[in-house]
């Protein structure tokens, strides 16, 4: 696929920079990567030579360093004695060493900087990016060597051993012992070797000044752009995400940052020269405090650049510039970056929902989902180079304990990208074939000068993209020839005296790096992973890692995204270097990360390094099995409910169940990992949340709703701020003058009942319908004494309900009237709500266990009559559990039966009860002068809640009666005959205040009948005629209607 360019009239050092600048940084890393573990082995005491702590070679290591790099071995045959001994054993051990520096030397040889045009911006992105990151690699690397104090002393014993050995020094001792002499300060000295090469670096660094300025925006710039939003414009959804500069869009603002500071300093000329450089410099400066050399090696900017510049003539400006941006880095950076991280969690989370449910947007949207995942790794990063370097007093910017969140989106932006990548690439095959290629062949066509070489190059380009198909079963589409073209094209047109120069043509260079960009999505989406989202760093700030671990752990709301840190680990591959295999290990991988957690944490014990390493899933699934099972789940669903004691607010039982649900998904993921029954442990501890209590003791969501639904909901009913609304099967907030905090519908309503029977079970719901029954039970008992009050007027009033004038005059002596009509109220808006719960939760069991329902139903349905009362209450019981309606309800019989007293006698307390129904069937009539007793067809009810009395009389009735082994349906047409004769007499009333909602209160009587599985229409209408019912509703539709107009 790759075309062949001869350059016979290049100079030397311009051939093959594509070639030179791809081998170059490649080797820089694995350089690094050397370098950087010999320091970190001479800064072990158990990993240094032993011939650097070694006592009898002690003078000899201080005379090769005073001497350095200077060898005198014929005058020091003393002192150098040990080493005669050593000699063979230090040459075989340090050579690694030795000879790791001679490759630093070779790379620092055959580095190459020439004079080339760079914009990074718009053209030549490759060429540019690849020339910034040699320099700045060849700088780290020239840093990082000199950081390692005992350089001189390994590189002059390997040296003298060997002189001794072999009668002459190693033939690279000079030029390598010069190297490190001359570079003590390095960057004194590479300020000195830049001095030819600072046009071509500064037009590099300058070419930043649009790029790095608009990725450098505050989390407000963000958010009022709306960036990395896909339905902010739900029109251009589907429109693919277009750039100028497509490949800088995703750049590191880790990598810009470093070439930015680096660079300057290397050129620093620029900076008095070019008010833009300067800009861009300061702007870099302000930004952090510290940068990456490699792994845990920083640089601190400010004190390097004071130090380099306070000695230069004429740069005191310079200076105070340097000391104006590091107060602005200490007071400013750290709040900036963490209102970053504060607007990616919410960004990237919308991102991660919207392809999760759309996947096929990762298509036209792939360059969004590569941007979020840079500005997120860049931001990890900063957080955890600088909270490991703080220079200020105050650490809250540098404690993140939210920092989970965001990297579990990265997480699921990646499994999104992996597990979508066949659709990526059927996208962008189509793409590259249908529009690329055409585009280009265009602007091709249209360049007025195009050397052959040049021509045939971009040629390949158009022909390759033009046979794409998607039809190419069992093809591997590779394109990396292709961009190492474009690469070398750019090289090309770069140079000086170049035939075509690339910086003529922009729309060709803009039109290629959306191409090349386009290629990636077909044949390197894990290197693209890679390079927009790795997170390997963590593995060399262990501590770090550990303590937001643990951060994690004990934020409850946070502890869902723990598995994020196993991820984590998954990364740790991607830090290694082929030029130093013996970094390649799961072992090492894992030993600095977790083995301290799982170890000491959480009890477990490994006998070695090998049998950690060759059970890293095992051990990860025992991590993860205790943490779920011990410390996480059950307070992080307690704490979902958001559940505020002071303001009595609590999450809605949908809001709940959803965050329930999330938690399970996300937490199941953990098995594709690892051996664990998640489902098993979530069974466990979700039980455990159907009870009043967990097994520690606390409460649980059960107990949290129970208490809330009561003491809050049921209260407010009361208080008469809230209705029932039968017609919406859910209680409503009423219009007063003090609003409630909440909407009572968002919280009974059809949707929520059913959300709270899935949380609570039938375990939680009947622990609910005891303590309803509880309060219920206590008004029955106030009820009692008020009957016990009146005893001996209800006796003369039960047996006198056919002598009207005789009823007046008795009713004139009852006292407490209202107080039993609005407790029997709330008795029955509780038994009223109890049946909402009873519905869904018969709803959901429907769901799960349908035949089981079924089939308790029609148990219950084909009980005789003549069934013993025992048997039938156990069969109601069982039905209860399921949600079903029962004639008789068994909680409350229950809950009643345990008010009997020792000292009344069974007989005196079935007459209180009789006494209790006469009592409420007398009191009735008084609700007609209540204004709010008025009937509203709309919601099938008084806004008083009086409706819900034709549920408190039947099911009272039905409990007490039963109890008290009476007749329940004599009772009960006992009442009718009652209530029916003392509303009747209110049809005589002349007094319109008596009377205003009469109508309204005769249809009570008509609910209790609907409402009763022992009365019938045919028996009402023996004691109260049909019309004046059929009046009535006549009377309350015609009301309401006028009342609307």
């Amino acid at each position: 696929m790759s075309a062949t360019l001869s350059r016979g009239s290049l100079q030397p050092g311009q051939q093959k920079l594509a070639e030179k600048f791809t081998i170059l940084n490649d080797r820089g890393i694995g350089m690094l990567t050397r370098i950087y573990n010999i320091k970190k082995a001479c800064g072990d005491p158990k990993a240094k030579p032993s011939y650097l702590i070694d006592k009898n070679l002690e003078s000899a290591v201080k005379f090769i360093v005073r001497k350095f790099p200077a060898v005198e071995t014929r005058n020091n045959n003393q002192q150098l004695a040990q080493l005669q001994k050593e000699k063979s054993e230090i040459l075989k051990n340090l050579a690694l060493y030795y000879f790791t520096f001679v490759d630093v030397m070779e790379f620092k040889v055959y580095s190459i900087f020439v004079p080339i045009s760079l914009f990074l911006q718009t053209v030549n992105f490759d060429l540019t990016k690849n020339y910034l990151d040699l320099v700045v690699t060849y700088t780290n690397l020239m840093m990082l060597l000199s950081r390692i104090e005992e350089r001189k002393a390994i590189i002059g014993l390997y040296n003298y051993a060997h002189e001794m050995t072999h009668g002459s020094s190693d033939r690279e001792y000079p030029r390598l012992g010069q190297m490190i002499v001359d570079y003590e300060n390095p960057l004194k000295k590479m300020m000195e070797e830049f001095v030819p090469h600072g046009k071509s670096l500064s037009d590099a660094l300058l070419s930043l000044q649009m790029v790095y300025p608009r990725r450098n925006l505050s989390a407000d710039q963000w958010r009022n752009a709306q960036l990395l939003s896909l339905i902010s414009a739900p029109s251009t959804m589907l429109n693919p995400a277009q750039s100028d500069t497509m490949p800088c869009e995703y750049l590191s603002l880790d990598a810009m940052e470093k070439w930015i500071v680096f660079g300057f300093i290397l050129c620093h000329g620029v900076l008095n020269s070019d008010q833009a450089a300067l800009s861009l410099w300061k702007l870099a400066l302000q930004s952090s405090t510290c940068l990456c050399l490699f792994r845990d090696e920083v640089f601190h900017i400010h004190k390097a650049a004071e130090d380099l510049f306070i000695n230069i003539r004429g740069y005191n400006k310079r200076v105070n510039d340097i000391k104006e941006c590091k107060e602005q880095a200490l007071s400013h950076a750290g709040l900036m970056h963490r209102e970053r991280r504060k607007f990616l969690r919410s960004a990237l989370k919308e991102l991660a929902t919207v392809l999760s449910d759309q996947p096929g947007l990762l298509g036209p949207k792939a360059l969004f989902v590569f941007m979020a995942l840079s500005f997120a790794r860049d931001e990890i990063i900063w957080l955890l180079r600088h909270a490991d370097n703080i220079q200020k007093k105050s650490t809250d910017d540098f404690i993140d304990k939210h920092i989970a969140e965001l990297i579990f989106y990265m997480e699921e932006l990646r499994a999104h990208v992996r597990k979508y990548g066949p659709v990526m690439q059927r996208y962008y095959v189509q793409y590259l074939s249908g529009f690329d290629a055409v585009v280009l062949n265009e602007l091709v066509q249209n360049l007025s000068v195009c050397p052959e070489d040049e021509s045939i190059i971009m040629s390949s380009f158009v022909n390759t993209m033009t046979s794409l198909s998607v039809k190419q079963d069992g093809d591997v589409f590779d394109f990396r020839g292709m961009r190492l073209d474009w690469f070398r094209l750019q090289a090309y047109t770069s140079v000086s005296k170049a035939s075509l120069g690339i910086a003529d043509h922009r729309e060709l260079g803009k039109m290629m790096n959306t191409i090349i960009f386009h290629t990636k999505m077909v044949d390197s989406l894990v290197e693209m992973l890679v390079e927009t989202s790795d997170l390997s760093i963590f593995c060399f700030y262990s501590r770090a890692f550990e303590k937001m671990f643990q951060q994690c752990l004990e934020l409850p709301s946070q502890s869902r995204h723990s598995i994020s840190f196993p991820l984590l680990c998954t990364h740790f591959m991607s830090c290694t270097h082929e030029l130093c295999p013996e970094e390649v290990s799961e072992a090492y991988v894992f030993k600095s990360c977790i083995k301290k957690k799982i170890t000491v944490d959480l009890g477990l014990h490994f006998d070695s390094e090998s049998d950690l390493a060759s059970n890293v899933g095992d051990h990860c699934s025992r991590l993860i099995d205790r943490l779920i099972l011990f410390r996480s789940i059950s307070r992080s669903i307690v704490g979902m409910t958001m559940y505020n004691q002071a303001t009595q607010e609590i999450a809605k039982p949908s809001e709940l169940l959803t965050s329930v649900r999330a938690y399970m998904t996300v937490l199941q993921s953990i098995e594709n990992y690892v051996q664990i029954d998640i489902t098993r442990v979530f069974n466990n501890v979700l039980l455990q949340q159907t009870q009043h209590l967990d097994s520690h003791g606390e409460p649980t969501i059960t107990s949290l709703y129970t208490n809330w639904y009561l003491e809050t909901l049921l209260r407010q009913v009361s208080n008469g701020h809230i209705a029932y609304f039968p017609a919406m099967k859910a209680f409503v907030n009423l219009p007063t003058e003090n609003e409630l905090t909440f909407n009572a519908e968002e919280y009974s309503d059809i949707s929520e009942m059913r959300s709270l029977s899935e949380l609570l079970g039938p375990y939680g719901m009947k622990f609910l319908s005891e303590s309803l029954m509880w309060h219920i039970s206590s008004q029955v008992a106030e009820l009692k004494k008020l009957v016990v009050d009146n005893v001996e007027i209800l006796t003369q009033m039960r047996t006198s309900f056919d002598k009207p004038e005789h009823m007046a005059s008795l009713f004139k002596k009852l006292s407490s009237v209202d107080s039993v009509l609005k407790r029997m109220t709330i008795i029955g808006v509780i038994l009223s709500f109890r049946s909402l719960a009873q519905e869904a939760l018969r709803d959901v069991l429907s769901c799960h266990i349908p035949f089981l329902v079924s089939s308790v139903e029609d148990f219950k349905d084909h009980i005789p009559r003549e069934t013993d009362m025992k048997v039938a209450m156990n069969v109601y019981e069982l039905s209860s559990a399921a949600g079903l309606p029962c004639e008789i309800d068994p909680a409350l019989v229950v809950a009643l039966s345990s008010q009997k007293s020792e000292n009344i006698s069974p007989e005196e307390e079935y007459k209180i009860a009789c006494l209790l129904m006469v009592f409420v069937a007398v009191s009735m009539p008084t609700l007609a002068s209540n204004v709010m007793s008025q009937y509203s067809p709309a919601i099938q009810g008084h806004c008083n809640n009086i409706h819900c009395l034709a549920k408190a009389i039947n099911q009272i009735a039905a409990a007490l009666f039963t109890i008290h082994k009476g007749s329940i349906e004599d009772r009960l047409k006992e009442f009718l005959a009652l209530a029916s004769s003392s509303l009747l007499k209110i049809g005589q009333e002349t007094d319109k205040t008596t009377t205003r909602n009469r109508e309204s209160v005769y249809l009570l009587l008509d609910m209790i009948v609907q409402e009763s599985p022992f009365l019938t229409m045919d028996l009402l209408e023996s004691c109260f005629p049909y019309v004046l019912l059929r009046n009535a509703y006549h009377a309350v539709y015609k009301q309401s209607v006028s009342s609307s107009a």
